[in-house]
Order: structure tokens, then C-alpha cells, then sequence
């Protein structure tokens, strides 16, 4: 049997840079092979950013900036074939997922910045693309879609488990013992964390959630954070930088300390995600529940401190006791993704998006 190799490409909601991961499926279930990560140049990840809202001139900036996104996409790809030691000619896809900055499936679209027929020039690998649009045409919300992936790797039948992914904005996956499968995202994640150190103390993000475990967390002020709509809208549901951003954080700032704030900012992160987990499990929420963090988030120690607080009597404990490590199982997610494309295969969860069924997801861009 020949290897089957495809790449996962992630760039998120954090804007940090790009992941790679390089997965092998000759066995069925896929296997890390290599991986690489590569943060952007801070040109880039400025102009990422000013593209979340309307800027002038945005088409033709928008085109620009998804051509220099591909070089940093082709640069990830030759790192992580260079690690693995596998040749380009070897990879049958990479799934290049693109850098989401309009996401309003309310409206019926979604608009991730890529250009997947330059990545295919400049890699010489097929291209697979395009993830979100066809659940959403489905009448789905197109996010999230790992959860398809987390049952796929991580579900075990007869056995309740949940996945919690915390990058800029979390989600959940609800992989329940009779194999039904939930998941939405819970709200931010990182990113009005990282907005906030960026603005104090000019850092992208709160290494260890430090700052915030410097701070008080103000009770009032994060009982005025949950009156947001969003968090007690049913599943389906998604969002991103078009609902948690500067402008919704600067409806709380106020005259607080701004370590203060920090701490409220990771407390709500917590309590969103331990109050969505409850309302799913439902009447088993008070079982012996196995909660696997991934995401960058997995990296915050005071984040995962009150997450376990929050959720006590739940085994907490990150992805890589479940094999992969919590930095690359959406790079993984999307070299799956990818697969399921080729194999003509569903990529979605119509219980996760609320499609009106499975889809095969994603756009070819051959070799």
C-alpha cells in the first residue's frame, strides 16, 4: 500500500502564524508525522488584523495579503517536509484552511483569505480549500468544523468525552457514549486577552496567564460580560473578530485596573466554557467526565487552573494524552479534512453546524 501523506495548514483567530502539520493515513486513523510552526512578521499580522473590519481600498489589500499569507503557507509546507524528510512529489493535498475575517453565516457566508491555485504553484501539491462555504450553503454555520475530526481520533464508543479548543475564540466538542456528537463555540478564547496585554504592555499574548494571575477578578464586571446575547443563544452557533473584538471590550474597560481586567478576561473565558460544557451534559454534568483541552490556551496555566476549578470533579488533562499534542490538532483537523475531500468523504457534522446534512467539504486545486 502506498503512504497516504496530506498537510494541514491553521492559521487562527490569534493571528500568531502559521502551523503545519504533515499526517499520514496509510493506517486509517491519521498519524503525526512532522510538524512546524512559523509566526508572521509583524507587517503581516497588522494587515491580517486591519482586514477583520472595513479598511479603505480593502478589496485589492485583501488579494495582496492572501497572496503574502500562500508564501507563508508554501513556507510552512517546505519546513515541514524537510522535517519529515518527504518529498513534495509524496503528499497527495494540502488543506489550507485560509485566514477567516468575515464569518457571518447569519447572512449566508463566510470569507476566509487564501489563494489556493498560488499555493499549489509555488508547493507543486494539490490544494484542497474552501472548507466552510459548502456547510454554510448547507444552511449550516461552517464552524466549527473540527469536531468531525475530534470523533473521528478521539472518540471512543460507549465512552463521554469532551474537547475543549481554546484559540482566539473556544469551542467545545460533546462526543457523547451513544456516538451523537455536539459543539459550538462557547465565545472568546484568547483574543480579548491578547488585545488587552497588547494595548498595556505591547505583548501578543499573556505567557502562562501571568498578568492575569497578577490581577482580582471583578465579580460585577464579569457578571455584566455574560449578559452577552451570544453566550445564552442555543447551538448551532458560531463567531469570531466580528462579535469579540476591541469594540466589545471596550464597552467594559471603564476605570479598572488593567490587571484586573486581565483576570476578568480569563475568568470569562473559563466560566463560558465550563457553563457550555454543564448545559450539554445535561443531567451528566455531575458524571466522571473526561475533558481534553487543546488550542494555545492549553499553554495558560491560569486559564487552565480555573477551567479545572470551574469544572471540579471532571479529569482534566491536555491532548496529547490522547496522542496529539494540543498546538497541532487543528493543523491535523484540516490534513483530515482534507483527506475526507479526496475520499469523497463528509467533512461536517450536520449536529455540530446545523447543516441540513453531511457535505463533502472543500474545493480541489490539483497538483
Amino acid at each position: 500500500m502506498s503512504t497516504q501523506y496530506c498537510i494541514g495548514l491553521m492559521s487562527g483567530t490569534s493571528l500568531d502564524g502559521v502551523d503545519a502539520a504533515l499526517a499520514d493515513f496509510t493506517a486509517g486513523s491519521p498519524r503525526t508525522v512532522a510538524t512546524h510552526f512559523a509566526p508572521f512578521d509583524s507587517d503581516l499580522r497588522a494587515e491580517l488584523l486591519a482586514l477583520q473590519r472595513p479598511v479603505e481600498n480593502e478589496l485589492e489589500r485583501a488579494a495582496l495579503a492572501a497572496n503574502r499569507l500562500m508564501r507563508a503557507y508554501a513556507a510552512g509546507v517546505t519546513a515541514v517536509l524537510g522535517k519529515a524528510n518527504v518529498d513534495a512529489g509524496e503528499i497527495r493535498a494540502v488543506g489550507a484552511h485560509g485566514q477567516t475575517v468575515r464569518h457571518r453565516p447569519d447572512l449566508g457566508y463566510t470569507l476566509q483569505l487564501n489563494n489556493p491555485a498560488l499555493l499549489a504553484e509555488l508547493t507543486g501539491i494539490a490544494v484542497v480549500a474552501d472548507f466552510r462555504a459548502r456547510d454554510v450553503a448547507a444552511g449550516g454555520q461552517g464552524a466549527p468544523l473540527v469536531p468531525a475530526f475530534h470523533r473521528a481520533v478521539f472518540g471512543i464508543p460507549g465512552r463521554l468525552r469532551v474537547i475543549v479548543n481554546i484559540g482566539g475564540i473556544g469551542n467545545i466538542t460533546v462526543l457523547n457514549a451513544d456516538d451523537r456528537v455536539l459543539g459550538f463555540d462557547t465565545g472568546p478564547g484568547n483574543v480579548l486577552m491578547d488585545l488587552w496585554i497588547a494595548r498595556h504592555q505591547g505583548r501578543a499574548h499573556d505567557a502562562e496567564g501571568a498578568w492575569a494571575a497578577s490581577g482580582r477578578v471583578q465579580a460585577a464586571l464579569l457578571a455584566q460580560m455574560l449578559t452577552e446575547p451570544y453566550f445564552g443563544l442555543p447551538s448551532p452557533k458560531s463567531t469570531g473578530r466580528d462579535l469579540f473584538n476591541a469594540e466589545w471590550l471596550a464597552r467594559f474597560a471603564g476605570d479598572h485596573a488593567a490587571a484586573d481586567m486581565q483576570a476578568t478576561l480569563c475568568e470569562l473565558t473559563a466560566t463560558t466554557i465550563v457553563d457550555a460544557i454543564r448545559r450539554q451534559l445535561g443531567g451528566h454534568a455531575g458524571d466522571a467526565v473526561e475533558v481534553f483541552v487543546c488550542g494555545g490556551g492549553a499553554h495558560n496555566t491560569t486559564l487552565r487552573g480555573r477551567l479545572a476549578a470551574l469544572g471540579a470533579g471532571w479529569r482534566w488533562a491536555a491532548t496529547d494524552a490522547l496522542g496529539v499534542a494540543p498546538d497541532w490538532v487543528e493543523a491535523m483537523a484540516f490534513a483530515w479534512l482534507a483527506h475526507q475531500t479526496l475520499a469523497n468523504a463528509p467533512g461536517n457534522l450536520a449536529s455540530v453546524t446545523g447543516a441540513a446534512g453531511p457535505r463533502v467539504l472543500g474545493a480541489l486545486y490539483p497538483r
